[in-house]
């Protein structure tokens, strides 16, 4: 009976039925893509816009776009030859025909476009593309370049083309447009990044980078979601195919933060960008994350101490490469450091830097002799050496002594010229110290080394006394019984 009742009731009319196009709610980009042919099984090219009347070329502009959201397999390369030619065609056509489009693109026209490019670029990567990320494949030495094209890019580049022409045209008014280039179609282009193919990756650093210009209302949202692709890739997976290109945006965008610097971009320093210091594969963006920091520090010089006690907290301890990345920037960030902000790090800084000097990897060794050839640097050390020689002073002796490589030796040598020069006194002092510590160190040693002998030979006599023999070492005593067995006290 009941089901009697409901089935004479009317159905509503969903508005996705109602709005094909996704009007009423209903994005178009979350439309199913269309199969690889047309409904009536025909593909054929529309007339080029130089060939009809300017009141017509509106209309097929919107027939040119629908057109072109049909999808083909590119997987198979003798599959539907002529139908991609025609695609292919006619999205040349739509890209001359953006750049000089003589008036504002119409609602229709600003949402055929969002939809076109969702169904041609939105898609999910395989599984087997994500894991083996270009980061890794770069650390491996893998040349083969071939693993990390899109076979679809003949269109792709195309459609990549229409979208930033699209975005960069003064005819886009920002307010429609922000219907079509929402939040959710900003989050599947930062989907996109984790390409295999860097070609794609480049356009879409350039359209994320013209739409965060553009698109005012959406800045705060782009910053929150590239920071949650960071804290994923840190904290979670550590593969990731665009963060290089991500950090590149985020290069630029830092650069036009306003001073004072917001508490929000300060927190972004310290949990987004400082941990991309702590994965294996940092080598692969290295360069494009240490933009980003310098240019926080020279934004606002107090956050050099937070950025310096940052990379102490991040130093590799096993990663010698990775070491000479760090000191590198190290330098960089240094640069920029006031004396202020230097005195706050300068001690538990330079107890890393003096390990570094020791380090039996030349190439470490080397780079962090080179501070000294800073003169900004030099200027800070010699502001403060009375607190930074007796730090280093051991390091460099001991590399004077018994390192293995002779350009660390004579690197050495120079920047003990260097502190030498400047205060000869403190210098004196610190080789005094130096030299007591190692004489105490070498009688420490001579002891120890002189109760273990007593040790073997009390243990390896045959002694037939039972009385103890007691060996006293500093405060403790070992007694060497008759049974050949010893016990501490």
């Amino acid at each position: 009976m009941i089901k009697q009742i409901f089935g004479k009731l009317p159905k509503k009319t969903s508005k996705s039925s109602s709005h094909p196009n996704g009007e009423g709610g209903v994005n178009p980009y979350h439309t199913p893509p269309p199969t690889s042919n047309r409904p009536n099984g025909v593909y054929e090219p529309l007339p080029s816009f130089r060939d009809v009347p300017a009141s017509e070329k509106p209309t097929l502009f919107i027939k040119k776009l629908t057109m072109c959201c049909v999808l083909f397999d590119f997987t198979d390369p003798s599959k539907n030859l002529r139908e991609k030619e025609t695609k292919r065609q006619t999205l040349l056509d739509l890209v001359d025909y953006i750049a000089t489009v003589p008036t504002k693109f119409t609602d229709a026209a600003m949402q055929e476009i969002s939809k076109l490019a969702a169904i041609n670029l939105f898609r999910t990567f395989p599984t087997a593309a994500n894991h083996e990320s270009k980061v890794l494949e770069t650390l491996d030495g893998n040349d083969d370049e071939e693993l990390a094209l899109e076979p679809a890019w003949p269109h792709l580049q195309l459609v990549y083309e229409l979208l930033l022409r699209f975005v960069a045209s003064s005819m886009t008014d920002a307010k429609l447009a922000k219907r079509y280039v929402d939040h959710s179609f900003v989050l599947k282009l930062l989907e996109l990044f984790d390409s295999v193919d860097q070609r794609e990756r480049e356009y879409l650093k350039t359209i994320l980078h013209r739409i965060y210009g553009k698109f005012m209302v959406h800045r705060p949202f782009i910053r929150k979601a590239i920071n949650n692709i960071f804290y994923r890739f840190v904290f979670e997976t550590e593969r990731h195919n665009g963060i290089a290109e991500l950090l590149e945006i985020l290069g630029s965008i830092i650069n036009g933060f306003a001073l004072p610097l917001k508490e929000e971009h300060k927190l972004f320093l310290v949990r987004a960008l400082m941990p991309l210091h702590r994965p294996k594969c940092a080598a692969a963006y290295h360069q494009q994350l240490c933009y980003c920091i310098v240019q926080f520090v020279e934004k606002d010089s107090k956050l050099a101490d937070t950025v310096v006690r940052g990379l102490l907290r991040y130093w590799p301890v096993t990663n010698s490469s990775k070491e000479v990345m760090f000191l590198g920037e190290l330098e960089e960030v240094l640069e920029g450091t006031q004396a202020a902000e230097f005195q706050r790090c300068m001690v538990p800084l330079f107890r890393r830097i003096a390990r570094c000097l020791n380090s039996s990897h030349f190439q470490v060794a080397e780079r962090a002799l080179f501070l000294w050839n800073n003169d900004h640097i030099r200027n800070l050390i010699t502001q403060n050496l009375k607190v930074i020689m007796p730090i280093v002073f051991p390091a460099m002796e001991r590399n004077m002594c018994s390192h293995w490589n002779q350009t660390v030796k004579n690197l050495t040598l120079n920047v003990r010229k260097v502190l030498a020069e400047t205060d000869q006194a403190l210098f004196d002092e610190c080789l005094a110290k130096f030299q007591e510590d190692e004489a105490s160190k070498a009688e420490v040693a001579a002891k120890r080394e002189a109760t273990w002998k007593l040790l073997e030979d009390l243990a390896a006599s045959k002694t037939v006394s039972s009385e103890a023999v007691l060996v006293t070492r500093f405060t403790s005593s070992v007694t060497i019984t008759t049974s050949g067995k010893a016990s501490g006290s």
